[in-house]
């Protein structure tokens, strides 16, 4: 996470000998990051970052940076350091996202553009003109050469949930019961599928950026080739958008309005929460951060669930199956 707010200080001395650690894991790398002189003026902790821990920093020439600690387990949640470096470098080469400093293969390390700007919140997306200009910046990004890798949440939700099953992880009550209308969903949509673009896949608002003059794409963990509405229909699930938004956030992003569309876009929404539930499930497992992943798990589940009891369901199931 890349932010204008200033970084907290370590208030505690966990926090403290983790930054220290993460300070010589940088040092260490240093060989395999040439745009950073060494050693650091300062290091301090940025807010945010579930599956890595970021640091705002000044080297020796006075290049202010971001840098990206994580650890081997978050390959437990399909992420590829190395694709996420290749498709973090083309956002930027695209100017959607910060500019790629360093990556030091294998060590968890890399380093990226400081932004000056202001990170988003959720209501922030609860507006129209917001919602054309983050339109416009996924356009921009979806129209660039294919990403290192690809992004299902379908196959993801089936991976993560072999994963949880094989681990004993545990489930919230009743999931697996909803495998059978996924895979109507899944099916409905095979029908009149899009060309897959390169995307972003988790743009909750916290990964998008405004500097006054344009948006950054920060962030680019589950970057992959993917439907468009998958993009626009986990925008709105992470900032909770209405459904009037959405239908919004649709029309911008393809210049017109489109119920067939509008319905994709929502039925991936409701992957998206159905899926993160299971990364949550995951997290709440392995992860050492201080966090309540398995309450926001179920968060998502019950939003999950409430839209497949939904009376519209079926409309949109059957709508998703029309000509765009």
């Amino acid at each position: 996470m890349l932010t204008a707010e200033r970084p907290r200080a370590v208030r505690d001395s966990s926090a403290a000998d983790c930054t220290e650690s993460d300070l010589a894991r940088v040092h260490a790398a240093g060989a395999q990051l040439p745009a950073i002189r060494l050693p650091m003026r300062e290091f301090e902790v940025l807010p945010g970052g579930l599956t890595n821990r970021n640091y705002r920093f000044v080297d020796a020439a006075g290049l202010e940076a971001v840098a990206r600690i994580s650890e081997p387990d978050t390959a437990l949640l399909a992420i590829d350091r190395d694709a996420e470096y290749r498709n973090a470098s083309a956002a930027a080469a695209l100017g959607v996202g910060p500019a790629v400093l360093g990556y030091a293969a294998g060590s968890g390390v890399s380093v990226v553009e400081w932004i000056n700007g202001r990170t988003f919140e959720a209501l922030d997306l609860d507006d129209a003109q917001t919602l054309s200009r983050v339109a416009a910046a996924c356009r921009l990004l979806h129209s660039g050469p294919a990403f290192a890798s690809d992004f299902d949440m379908f196959a993801i939700q089936r991976r993560y949930l072999d994963l949880v099953r094989s681990h004993g992880y545990r489930l919230p009550a009743g999931y697996e019961s909803h495998q059978p209308t996924i895979e109507r969903i899944e099916a409905a949509m095979s029908v009149h599928p899009l060309p897959i673009v390169p995307c972003h896949n988790d743009l909750l608002a916290a990964n998008i950026m405004d500097d006054g003059r344009q948006l950054w794409l920060i962030d680019y963990e589950y970057a992959g080739n993917n439907d468009p509405c998958f993009e626009l229909g986990n925008i709105a699930s992470e900032a909770h958008l209405s459904h009037d938004r959405l239908r919004e956030l649709v029309a911008a992003y393809f210049g017109h309005d489109s119920s067939s569309l509008y319905a994709r876009a929502r039925l991936f929404a409701l992957m998206s929460n159905y899926g993160w539930t299971l990364w949550a499930s995951i997290q709440d497992s392995v992860s050492e951060v201080d966090f309540d992943f398995w309450a926001w798990g179920l968060e998502k589940y019950d939003r999950a669930v409430a839209e497949l009891g939904s009376a519209e369901l079926s409309y949109l199931i059957s709508e998703v199956q029309q000509v765009h």
